[in-house]
């Protein structure tokens, strides 16, 4: 065979590519995905389905926020509310009033103190009760959980006449057991003439009704702390402190710090126990924010003024709010 032979029987060599700029446009006829994603179908399908939602919070919030927030810049008396007429416009003049008001600072002062003493003392006997239960057999456990649900699910007007038999000055079973240590004198003491002895019964009242959901919370919160982690802990010579500030409260301090905060706002707007402890109507001394918002309104009528001091406080609670939403986003991560 010739060499001319060979040469044409032989494939043909491969000629190498160049490598492909990314910067140069692509070749003709190639086709171009350059354009905007399409919509996936049925992508707004998810927000047409919390429409009738987002509705009905803006019709049950939404407007009478806003009338709310108009009538704080209006003097609405008992006049205008009957007979239709628009109030006046006094701008801004209901909110100097109240915050040049030192009884409004003292009913501040006051809510504070409450709220801290009430939120206090429900999460550390919440937080106890939790770890509580993650000794307890299963059975114990069942029982103290069917107690908890039941207490949370009473009614609050049965949870009030409940704590106002029991501080009754006379046949009430708080007295029956001091007198009893320290003599019959103690039979007739009237909790309620004393504003801290009175808020005590309160504070009782308002921490009973929290701690089942504080209990169920952080005992779910308790079970997905890793045993594992518990038990190398102890087999390195952890004693249960440490066990608990170096393991288990890294897990659980997201929910703790939501649930505190959950309950910061609810003690904050505390209305109804002390309403109803008190026989609706709660002396000037007992006196909440709501309740002194409620008393502006209606047995001064000063609706304008009632309604300026509840917009009040719905700020001093927006930066617990706020930071309650960044929580409740970060629930799940562990530092």
């Amino acid at each position: 065979m010739t060499a001319a032979e060979t040469q044409a029987a032989d494939p043909p060599a491969a000629i190498p590519s160049a490598p492909l700029d990314k910067g140069a446009p692509p070749p003709a006829g190639t086709p171009s995905n350059s354009g905007p994603p399409r919509r996936k179908k049925g992508a707004l399908l998810p927000y047409f389905l919390i429409l009738p939602a987002i509705i009905a919070v803006a019709a049950v919030y939404a407007f009478p926020l806003v009338k709310s927030v108009i009538m704080s810049f209006q003097d609405m008396g008992r006049r205008e509310l009957w007979s239709g007429n628009t109030p006046p416009w006094v701008g801004f003049d209901q909110y100097t009033s109240i915050l040049g008001d030192s009884e409004f600072w003292y009913v501040v002062g006051r809510t504070v103190l409450f709220m801290t003493v009430c939120v206090v003392l429900t999460m550390a006997i919440g937080l106890l009760l939790a770890l509580l239960m993650m000794r307890l057999t299963t059975w114990v456990r069942i029982v103290l959980t069917v107690a908890l649900i039941a207490a949370w699910s009473m009614p609050l007007m049965v949870a009030a006449s409940i704590f106002r038999w029991l501080s009754d000055s006379d046949y009430g079973l708080i007295n029956t057991l001091i007198a009893k240590v320290v003599g019959e004198d103690f039979l007739g003491h009237n909790w309620f003439l004393n504003p801290w002895q009175g808020f005590g019964v309160i504070t009782a009242l308002v921490v009973w009704g929290a701690i089942p959901f504080v209990v169920v919370t952080l005992y779910a919160a308790l079970t997905q702390v890793p045993k594992e982690l518990e038990e190398a802990a102890a087999l390195d010579g952890a004693s249960a402190g440490g066990i608990f500030r170096f393991v288990t409260w890294p897990v659980i301090k997201p929910v703790f710090v939501m649930v505190t905060t959950l309950s910061v706002i609810w003690d904050f707007n505390v209305f109804g126990q002390i309403w109803l402890l008190r026989g609706n109507k709660p002396e000037p001394e007992y006196e909440t924010l709501g309740l002194y918002s409620f008393s502006k309104a209606f047995s001064s009528t000063s609706f304008s003024q009632g309604t300026a001091i509840a917009l009040i406080t719905v700020v001093l609670l927006s930066g617990v709010a706020v930071y309650y939403l960044r929580q409740l986003m970060k629930t799940g991560e562990v530092e």
